[in-house]
């Protein structure tokens, strides 16, 4: 495989106003919803980033009438919870773990018997968490003998509810068995240790399926349908972080992040920035389809490190990477600690952050669930992102404390969660070009 690299020179500021692509997570859920929905569903602002393109091609291949994408709007001519067909082939769905685990919810009650596959990094991933409460509601499913993928689903199982207290808090476990429960016949319940985000539940609220929540449970029952609805994908936050990092630690910056989704369960990127230091104010709040919305205003502050609260690391598991380079470049210490999930992601983000911190020049220990960094002096190097595109993006924004030009390797998989980053990040004012 040709190797991607980023070059990435030290950069003065980020200016100006971006509007970064549309939320992954959402635009999975939206093909998926969508697909399953009676009625026509139109989508804009949808992430054309090769994860989310798997999930479209998944459903096309399971014959689904799917318009698009068209800059960013996607017409999806639902066939009912029950419409879908046998694909002829495996469905493949490349370094996508959201499509793989909530698609085995969805395939555990039809008809027909299913593989999924991806590739290399998808296929060491762990899939037990969804694969083992999934065959407790009668699914039959098979993994490696390790548990990771390909998953081999046979059809026609009836699915019965269950009641689950999920071991670790996990967005994709627990829309895996919500997905599963519209074809399980009863209440399906999911108790949940700690808040995580909640892109399905409202979704489905959005397309008429009842969903009952109270304190930490939520369930859904069998047997109902989903009617076809627009849906406006709000930019992602978890893009929209990269550029928050990179002006709260470059002199002089000042960047506005335009509709971006602040639903209350993606926000500790926002809550932990703000700890730390960080300028950040909220313009134009506003709800677009069931999620709230906002432009981010950003302006450079000093940081200084924190103790990470245990309760915001689910709210903000995806952002690790950058705020590992806002911990970078503060001033003192800051110790993350409760989360043992960075390490089974794309990559072990916790080892491969430490590792490119260190090789540029800044102390940080890993831990077994976290990691200790001491803000100091970042100097060039070159940093292998392991094909970890939130990693390779993330040493993107380190060039604006850099001494020196970094170099990245394995950057192709950038294009996974954000196809356009390049040119918003050189548009923004960071030096950088790419290498294959």
């Amino acid at each position: 495989m040709v190797n991607t690299q980023f070059i990435v020179s030290p950069s003065k500021k980020l200016q100006g106003q971006l509007r970064v692509p549309g939320d992954k997570s959402i635009s999975h859920r939206a093909i998926m919803l969508g697909a399953l929905a009676e009625g026509t569903t139109h989508i804009s602002g949808f992430l054309e980033g090769e994860d989310t393109l798997a999930t479209l091609a998944a459903f096309k291949s399971m014959c689904v009438l799917i318009e698009g994408p068209e800059q960013g709007r996607v017409t999806v001519h639902g066939v009912g919870l029950h419409g879908l067909q046998a694909p002829y082939k495996p469905l493949y769905l490349g370094n996508s773990g959201t499509s793989m685990r909530l698609l085995a919810g969805l395939m555990a009650g039809q008809k027909f018997s299913v593989e999924m596959t991806g590739d290399e990094s998808l296929s060491r991933r762990p899939m037990r968490r969804v694969t083992e409460p999934l065959a407790t509601m009668g699914a039959l499913i098979y993994t490696t003998a390790s548990g990771t993928p390909p998953l081999k689903i046979q059809g026609s199982q009836q699915l019965h509810p269950i009641h689950y207290p999920m071991p670790i808090a996990s967005a994709q476990v627990k829309s895996c068995l919500l997905l599963a429960g519209l074809y399980a016949q009863g209440t399906t319940c999911i108790i949940e240790p700690a808040p995580t985000r909640d892109h399905t539940e409202r979704m489905l609220r959005s397309l008429g399926y009842p969903v009952q929540q109270e304190g930490n449970r939520v369930c859904v029952t069998g047997g109902g349908h989903l009617t076809a609805t627009d849906i406006d994908v709000p930019a992602d936050i978890s893009s929209a972080a990269f550029f928050m990092v990179g002006a709260s630690i470059a002199t002089g910056s000042d960047i506005t992040l335009q509709h971006v989704g602040i639903n209350p369960t993606r926000t500790g990127v926002l809550e932990i920035l703000k700890a730390m230091g960080a300028d950040i104010t909220l313009h134009h709040e506003r709800e677009v389809g069931g999620e709230p919305v906002a432009d981010i205003q950003v302006r450079h502050a000093p940081l200084h490190g924190i103790q990470i609260p245990e309760y915001l690391v689910p709210l903000a598991i995806d952002e690790f990477p950058v705020l590992f380079i806002a911990a970078a470049c503060a001033e003192g210490e800051t110790v993350l600690t409760g989360a043992a999930e960075l390490r089974v992601k794309e990559s072990d983000r916790i080892q491969v952050m430490a590792d490119g911190l260190q090789t540029v020049g800044i102390q940080a220990h890993p831990t077994p669930d976290g990691m200790i960094i001491r803000g100091g002096k970042i100097h060039g190097g070159q940093v292998n992102s392991h094909g970890d595109h939130r990693i390779a993006m993330a040493f993107t924004i380190a060039s604006l404390c850099a001494s020196e030009p970094i170099i990245i390797d394995d950057c192709a998989n950038v294009a996974t969660s954000f196809p356009n980053f390049v040119e918003l990040a050189t548009r923004a004012g960071i030096t950088m070009t790419v290498e294959k």
